[in-house]
């Protein structure tokens, strides 16, 4: 590119901080389209974690099931906060699978261990097996469908550490200088597990499994279809280049735009107590699971909700 990223980065239609993000007003960072941001919620209490993302709901028993009108409004939630948390969640791995059905299909994961369900994955991790989740990502994108969104409780966690942060890929992308965002228009990214899963499978196997899950290509900018909101689409796990872009000029947009999740301007981060439960949207966010608690341990376990091809 002509110019480098950091410089143009510093050259946009808005006011600009010091670290080179954007100042989007909180208004462009709520969604507009297919639904309407900003009404009350009249089911639940809703308190947020940040101006962007991030919203804590009070007064659900996930245990229970859901009404139609209860997961409209927690639907409307997540649309505008992208991660909904909920306390004091005592759920069965039954309960934790039938919740997730009110949004879709439940994934049974083909690379992460499973608790009592298939549906329903066992992560621990502590002094025999360290935390492999502190990068920024976006879960299973190297799927042809990636998952619409995750819900994870926590089993057991560390007295001190182990908090998960989440950033908002659209705020990131409305942070964008107008004319990196005209740069990312129609490119689209390749995403992979080889580099990540694949570590962990040997010739026969991995050979099997790249078989049944092929890179795939997905947009750079991706739409969220109920919102129309416009996001950044790759991580640093599993993406692996643009195609079209040369080497060095693919690696250098890449750097770019994974970086943009590290800004706090665009993330929040939760703080685990055991029964506390996580649901984000995993097309809108990438999260981060600090491994800070090294050599305690951290058990959490999640369910993830198919999605559809990104568009």
């Amino acid at each position: 590119m002509s110019t480098s990223l950091t410089d143009t980065a510093r050259r946009g239609d808005r006011p600009v901080f010091d670290n080179g993000v954007s100042a989007v007003p909180v208004r462009e960072l709520t969604p507009t389209g297919k639904f309407t941001p900003g009404l009350p919620y009249e089911l639940f209490g809703l308190a947020p974690c940040s101006p962007a993302i991030g919203a804590e709901i009070s007064g659900v028993d996930l245990a229970r099931p859901l009404t139609d009108e209860l997961h409209q409004e927690l639907h409307r939630a997540l649309l505008e906060w992208k991660v909904l948390f909920f306390r004091d969640q005592r759920l069965t791995p039954i309960q934790h699978r039938d919740l997730a059905r009110w949004w879709g299909t439940p994934e049974v994961h083909p690379f992460l261990p499973k608790a009592d369900l298939p549906e329903v994955v066992r992560l621990s991790r502590g002094a025999d097996s360290p935390a492999v989740e502190n990068v920024w990502h976006s879960d299973a994108s190297f799927e042809t469908t990636p998952p619409m969104g995750s819900i994870l409780r926590a089993v057991h966690v560390p007295d001190v550490g182990g908090d998960t942060l989440w950033a908002d890929m659209a705020a990131a992308y409305d942070g964008l200088p107008e004319d990196v965002r005209t740069r990312l228009e129609g490119l689209c990214a390749v995403h992979d597990f080889t580099r990540s899963f694949g570590r962990r499978l040997g010739p026969d196997d991995l050979a099997r499994m790249q078989q049944k899950y092929p890179a795939v290509a997905h947009p750079v900018v991706r739409t969220l279809p109920e919102s129309g909101r416009r996001l950044i689409y790759v991580n640093r796990i599993f993406t692996q280049h643009i195609e079209g872009l040369s080497g060095q000029e693919g690696r250098e947009l890449l750097e770019f735009l994974y970086d943009q999740a590290r800004h706090p301007e665009y993330q929040c981060r939760l703080r685990w107590r055991a029964d506390t439960v996580a649901f984000w949207d995993n097309r809108a966010t990438q999260h981060y699971a600090s491994g800070d608690y090294y050599p305690h341990t951290r058990v959490m376990e999640r369910v993830t909700i198919l999605g559809d091809r990104p568009q």
